[in-house]
């Protein structure tokens, strides 16, 4: 990794002026988006008129992307992170990646001004890490177009999107057994689906964390989808969501990356805060070297992050080194909340403490772009 990861003048004062802006355009409304479960619009619009929904997907301009992935989550709030790595990158990667001119005009060039909101709606009860039991499913409508029905799960930015990156099932749309039970990853799509077409529903799913990511379940019932709305190549979203699913997990990781940075933090502060008969917690060597161990293997997975952005910019990213930096990524954040909360006692227990939230919000994030289980099996 030797020459991966050097920083020049330059990068650090890219990185304190987003972690300005976001000091200033998240962390004061930041509690109260928590409290109402989603962001307020006029934060997309904040955010977009500085030119953070628009950063670069690919090649060298994305390692400026990554810094903006690290420090949202180092604002600490995985709600808001989510909600916005779903928008600017997870969703609308589809359509920098794949989409038509024109697609790009209505959709891409709206949700980058903050105008209009990405949700990705993938996740179905029995096709989550398995999605080869994909349920939602389009049928040919008289207009030539299609018409979709089906179910989705935890679908974030989901009340307030103003347009759904759906995977459905196109393949059976035009033959006579439509109403079979398919199976496998072949005659799949990937749908632009308006969210005010009639036959939308959206229900909110409250969530143990990520209060802010405005999770919800979607249903489609006979959506009119007109043609010129599957993204990319038809029945072929295999090859599609190969591409998609890599970054997506490297978005993950790097985005868990900056939530550790900012659990670290409390976490340091509080030992050294905290005092038990006059004695700082960080007097203690139990507790310094619990610190060490979380501190040494973030430096590891910070370096390997951005490695993997590095080889991303360079357009050589593979499937292992986005696998094992999300699991890895998120499995220690994981860890860091437990010890934060532990550290903590009763106080870390509250439900409005920083660090309840911290362990809420973890737990998510093993289980979000794959679950471990199924990374381990990858890997």
């Amino acid at each position: 990794m030797t020459g991966t990861t050097s920083h020049t003048p330059t990068d650090d004062a890219f990185r304190q002026r987003i972690r300005t802006l976001l000091g200033d355009l998240v962390l004061p409304h930041a509690d109260d988006w928590e409290a109402r479960g989603h962001l307020a619009p006029a934060a997309w619009k904040a955010l977009a008129g500085e030119g953070l929904l628009g950063l670069a997907h690919r090649g060298a301009a994305f390692l400026e992307s990554a810094v903006l992935l690290e420090e949202l989550g180092r604002t600490g709030y995985a709600g808001v992170r989510a909600s916005v790595g779903v928008h600017a990158y997870m969703a609308t990667s589809y359509l920098d990646l794949f989409g038509t001119p024109e697609q790009r005009a209505t959709y891409l060039e709206p949700a980058r001004r903050g105008e209009r909101l990405a949700a990705l709606a993938i996740t179905e009860a029995e096709a989550g890490s398995d999605l080869s039991r994909l349920g939602t499913r389009a049928r040919p409508a008289a207009d030539g177009g299609l018409l979709v029905s089906g179910e989705k799960l935890y679908v974030a930015n989901g009340s307030q999107a103003s347009f759904f990156v759906a995977l459905v099932r196109t393949r059976d749309a035009t033959t006579r057994d439509a109403a079979a039970p398919a199976r496998g990853l072949t005659g799949v799509s990937l749908l632009l689906i308006d969210a005010d077409t009639p036959g939308v529903h959206r229900t909110e799913q409250k969530m143990l964390g990520w209060r802010s990511a405005d999770v919800c379940r979607v249903v489609f019932e006979d959506v009119a989808v007109p043609q010129d709305r599957i993204l990319g190549r038809r029945d072929q979203a295999l090859i599609h969501l190969i591409q998609g699913l890599d970054f997506e997990r490297l978005v993950a990781g790097l985005l868990a990356v900056g939530g550790v940075t900012h659990c670290l933090e409390l976490l340091d502060a509080h030992v050294r805060r905290r005092r038990i008969k006059d004695t700082p917690l960080y007097a203690h060597q139990a507790v310094r070297h619990q610190l060490a161990e979380l501190t040494a293997d973030h430096e590891l997975v910070t370096q390997y992050g951005r490695h993997a952005a590095r080889l991303h910019s360079l357009g050589k990213l593979d499937s292992r080194t986005a696998t094992v930096l999300k699991l890895k990524a998120t499995e220690l954040a994981v860890r860091a909340a437990h010890v934060c909360l532990q550290f903590h006692g009763a106080q870390g227990c509250l439900d409005e403490s920083t660090a309840a939230r911290l362990y809420r919000d973890s737990a998510a994030g093993t289980i979000a772009a794959g679950a471990s289980e199924l990374l381990r099996d990858l890997i």
